[in-house]
Order: C-alpha cells, then structure tokens, then sequence
C-alpha cells in the first residue's frame, strides 16, 4: 500500500516546494499514515512489518520517486546526474565518462561542448556553477540540458531572486523540471554528506516560490520587448 499511495503524497509536498532538506522527514507522515490504517501489515514474504521496517520502506518508495523523475531529464543530464552520484565534481578517468556515456545515449565530447564537463589529460570533470559562461543564455543554447539550468540558475541566485527569475523567464516551462532535479542533487549531496554542494541545492528550492513570482512579474514586461523588437 505505501508504493501505491505515497508517491502522490510526496509529489504534493514538492509541488507545496516543501525544502529538500526536510522531504525525507516530511514524507514519514503520510507513510506511517498508510501504515497505521491497517492492523498489520505485511511484506512480499508475509511477514509484519515493524515500525523501523516501514520508515525504511518510506524511504526506498522516497529514492523511488525521485528516481521516476529521471524521466524527464535530457541524455547528458542522465548522465550527469549518474556521474555526480560517483565523482561528485572531482576529476575521474575519461575511459569510465566514456562508457557511461554510451549507456546514456550520449558522448563526451558532446557534453564538453554543452559546456557541463571539462575533458583534459585523460580526465574528465564536471564543472562547477561557478565556472559556467556568465553570459549563458538558454534561448541560444543548441544544446540546453537541465543540467545547465540548474547550475545557472545557482549561479546567478547569488546576485539575487530577481537575477534568477529573469533567467527562469527565459526558460519558459523547462524550469520546473530543474527545480526537479535540484531535488534529486540535495538528495545525493544529503548521503554522500557534501554539505557545501547541499546547501546551494537547498536554497535554489526554497527560493523558488519568490523566484516564480518574480518571473511570473517579468512576462508581459518580456512580451512588450518582444514587440518592440518585431
């Protein structure tokens, strides 16, 4: 039952932008909720289940949607995402960027020219949000990845909500799957205790809503531009 039902109690939460920082803590309620509705509860083996057994449970459905929101992301954000979960933003041999490539549908030398990796001397990196182009924009990219979206959109918070709603301005509809994966990052950072890299996952959600309302404020300032421009 907590397969069937929790998912959608957590998609509510991040639809409420609900801080990644607290979504594990934030899901035990509606999972224990469906445990507690039911004088026992079994396992696949027809065991009981216990309360610890079922908050474990709660968070394996947790990785689980998560992990369906994959889904939505580009081939070098697949990859990207599956690199950062083993490297982080440290340097690894390009023999294993290679392979890993190839299993998700996309190459090297394609993601160094998206500009999200750094390829030298047999190395392969992923670049930080602060080494990106301080003069992207997404409207011209031929190669826009969440990825990039996500790591843009951190750097420019740092100049403030405003700089980082005029970027979601240009990203249309796309951001709300960045926000997705920038979900997804806390929750990588969270077990592999990269604090530094959690932080900045974490605040770009919990400035979210500001940073929607922002760009919502932006479009038909957008719209009179562009008909000036015609």
């Amino acid at each position: 039952m907590l397969k069937a039902e929790l998912p959608k109690a957590l998609r509510h939460l991040q639809e409420g932008n609900i801080a990644p920082v607290d979504l594990a803590q934030a899901a035990i309620g509606p999972g224990m909720a469906v445990y507690t509705r039911y004088a026992k509860v079994l396992d696949a083996d027809g065991k009981s289940v216990r309360v610890r057994e079922a908050l474990t449970l709660i968070n394996q459905v947790l990785d689980e949607v998560l992990a369906e929101q994959e889904g939505a992301f580009d081939a070098d954000t697949r990859w990207a995402l599956a690199w950062f979960e083993q490297h982080g933003f440290e340097p690894a041999e390009y023999g294993v960027a290679e392979t890993l490539s190839k299993a998700k549908n996309t190459s090297v030398q394609g993601m160094q020219e998206a500009g999200i990796i750094h390829a030298r001397g047999g190395k392969v990196r992923l670049l930080k949000s602060g080494e990106l182009a301080p003069d992207w924009d997404p409207e011209k990219d031929p190669r826009l990845t969440v990825w990039e979206m996500v790591h843009h959109l951190i750097r420019v918070l740092e100049q403030g909500e405003a700089a980082a709603a005029a970027l979601v301005a240009k990203l249309r509809g796309r951001a709300d799957t960045a926000r997705e994966l920038a979900y997804r990052l806390y929750t990588v950072c969270d077990r592999k205790k990269w604090a530094q890299a959690a932080l900045a996952y974490n605040g770009l959600v919990q400035s979210w809503p500001e940073i929607a309302r922002l760009a919502q404020e932006r479009k038909p300032l957008d719209q009179q531009l562009d008909i000036f421009a015609e």
